[in-house]
């Protein structure tokens, strides 16, 4: 199982998903001036370490890419939220998702359907 990362790795993790392999000054540009430089640097060196990203040392600039796919990562942050605060059920930790924030009617669409196909396979 790979480590969770911080909320710091996460945002880092984010800008790689988003726009694919980057050197550290890409990330920091997309990441913006509330983080420093060398923070990023020092993070991408961490996580590195931690197998959250891999490292192109083949040129002088070193290009980072993310080790797992954003799905992957959510889903296995997601089951351990899951089983963290709700007990593994599914149910409650929908249900509050829902009540925390108002669904668009296209992500509510987005849910009838993923149930639909849920119920059309069990």
């Amino acid at each position: 199982m790979a480590p969770r990362p911080t909320d710091g790795e996460l945002a880092i993790l984010r800008v790689l998903w988003e726009n694919g392999a980057a050197t550290v000054r890409q990330v920091h540009e997309k990441l913006g001036r509330d983080t420093a430089y060398t923070t990023v640097l020092k993070l991408l060196q961490i996580m590195t370490e931690k197998g959250l990203v891999r490292r192109d040392e083949s040129s002088r600039t070193h290009v980072y890419t993310a080790a797992e796919t954003a799905q992957k990562t959510q889903r296995q942050l997601l089951k351990d939220l899951l089983d963290k605060a709700f007990g593994g059920s599914s149910a409650d930790l929908v249900l509050q998702a829902l009540a925390t924030k108002r669904a668009s009617q296209e992500e509510l669409m987005q849910i009838r359907k993923l149930l639909d196909e849920y119920e059309r396979r069990n």
